[in-house]
């Protein structure tokens, strides 16, 4: 990890707000300005309260050494291939009923570092700036023409356990960006996986990506060695150079309208406008109520 904006750079130097942390200099626009100091990672850390490492290898590896990993030989492709030949994530959209599990190739696989099934592994491989808004504070932007189904970045920070994410979220207020994003994924017998991430401190570039009710992006849990979800952004359709970024915060493709709350409040709390410029913009940014309810005891055991 490395910290972004500790000290000022030599007005010559490229401002890089990855610290080089990753493929490609994620520059800032305008000139001279600079977001809040937090620390760089590329990748998901161990925060409070969170009961597995993101680091660690939980997955067996594939045995394909010689032949290329294909659906019906190799044991990460359980279903079908993930990418098409130009590495874009296949069914997406509007088209894709659901999020199907993904999972890619991982450390212990005996396939090639080049097999199509390692994408987001791979990390940045488009031009990303980081630029002030005219509403919305900092947002992300791309420089250069991303493919629908297009890998374009991770939303990476501390993994929490739910209580430190309900005391984060508690002691925000309405002025505070909120980062804080809680990943559910149905499981096998009814069962839900939880997945809270915080870059508010500790993150990536994806911290910077505003939401939209009509976004351009479309989140993907993505599992490579850990069972803790990478939270990958794919081009949900063509993105033209200097473009927002976007993703819909509530974690649907589209933001439907919140009947139940048309005052724009959430447990008392007035919430956020939101300035996306969608035809169909709700008005008001989504939020987790559960998060947003009693809290819950932390474990310290």
């Amino acid at each position: 990890m490395a910290t972004f904006g500790g000290e000022p750079e030599a007005a010559t130097e490229l401002l890089d707000v990855a610290c080089g942390l990753e493929n490609l200099p994620v520059s800032v626009w305008p000139p001279g300005a600079r977001p809040a100091p937090f620390q760089y990672s590329p990748d998901h850390v161990t925060g409070p309260g969170a009961d597995m490492d993101p680091s660690q290898i939980t997955f067996p590896g594939c045995v394909c050494g010689q032949t290329p990993c294909v659906p019906g030989t190799c044991s990460c492709l359980l279903h079908d291939k993930n990418y098409d030949d130009s590495l874009c994530l296949r069914d997406i959209g509007l088209e894709a009923k659901y999020a199907r599990p993904v999972f890619e190739c991982n450390a212990l696989c005996r396939c090639s570092p080049h097999c199509t099934n390692r994408v987001v592994q791979r990390g940045l491989q488009a031009h990303l700036q980081v630029f002030l808004t005219d509403r919305k504070g900092w947002g992300l932007r791309t420089l250069e023409l991303i493919p629908k189904g297009r890998f374009v970045c991770e939303y990476a920070g501390e993994v929490l356990g739910l209580s430190e994410a309900q005391r984060r979220i508690h002691s925000q207020t309405i002025d505070d960006s909120n980062y804080i994003i809680a990943v559910r994924e149905h499981v096998c017998k009814g069962q839900v996986m939880e997945t809270f991430v915080d870059p508010t401190h500790i993150g990536n570039l994806g911290r910077f990506l505003n939401h939209a009710c009509e976004p351009n992006l479309l989140m993907v849990p993505i599992r490579v060695d850990s069972m803790v979800p990478r939270l990958a952004l794919f081009a949900a359709r063509d993105i033209v150079p200097g473009e927002e970024l976007s993703y819909d915060y509530s974690g649907r493709f589209l933001n439907l309208a919140d009947t139940e709350d048309q005052e724009g409040l959430d447990h008392g709390k007035r919430r956020k406008p939101c300035y996306c410029g969608a035809r169909a913009c709700t008005a008001f940014l989504p939020y987790d109520s559960s998060l947003y309810g009693p809290l819950e005891e932390a474990d310290i055991s």
